[in-house]
């Protein structure tokens, strides 16, 4: 009896978070790859990057990272969960963490991306999108609807 409940609660729970995903999408307002470019802080202050033209692709550069500062909130901390043992000795300062995203016309987004977090030391899929005036960056393993969004604000 629990599953036959459980069953259309689960589908109709699924089928309401990829309407609300295409509907997301659909507000999307780049016109142009570059639209992307500039330096963006998360609505929440934790986060704030540089995204730039890597050539080819667009990047994103760390400039401050809540996650990824010593106590003293001024000094970032070393990369000791890079999986790559040569990395784990450098500042997290500046690092390039999202990498390759390339942008798609037909979509109006930036797809195919690399998403490094220092904090875990994991790598996932990444995508970004323009919605209004914010830009949503959505990190992920396996596919974009298991992910996780954050919304940042353009602040140059």
């Amino acid at each position: 009896m629990r599953n036959s409940v459980l069953g259309p609660f689960l589908a109709v729970s699924l089928t309401a978070g990829m309407t609300a995903f295409s509907a997301g999408h659909a507000a999307a307002q780049a016109s142009s790859p570059h639209d992307i470019v500039g330096v963006w802080e998360a609505e929440n202050g934790n986060i704030k990057l540089e995204m730039f033209d890597a050539g080819g692709s667009y990047a994103a550069r760390m400039l401050y990272g809540k996650l990824v500062m010593e106590a003293d909130g001024k000094t970032f901390k070393k990369d000791t969960l890079n999986p790559d043992a040569a990395l784990r000795d450098r500042s997290l300062e500046g690092i390039v963490f999202v990498t390759d995203l390339k942008w798609d016309a037909r979509d109006g987004r930036w797809e195919g991306g690399n998403f490094y977090s220092g904090a875990t030391g994991r790598t996932m899929s990444a995508q970004a999108e323009l919605v209004g005036e914010k830009m949503e960056v959505r990190a992920y393993m396996g596919a974009p609807l298991l992910g996780q969004s954050l919304v940042f604000r353009r602040v140059q």
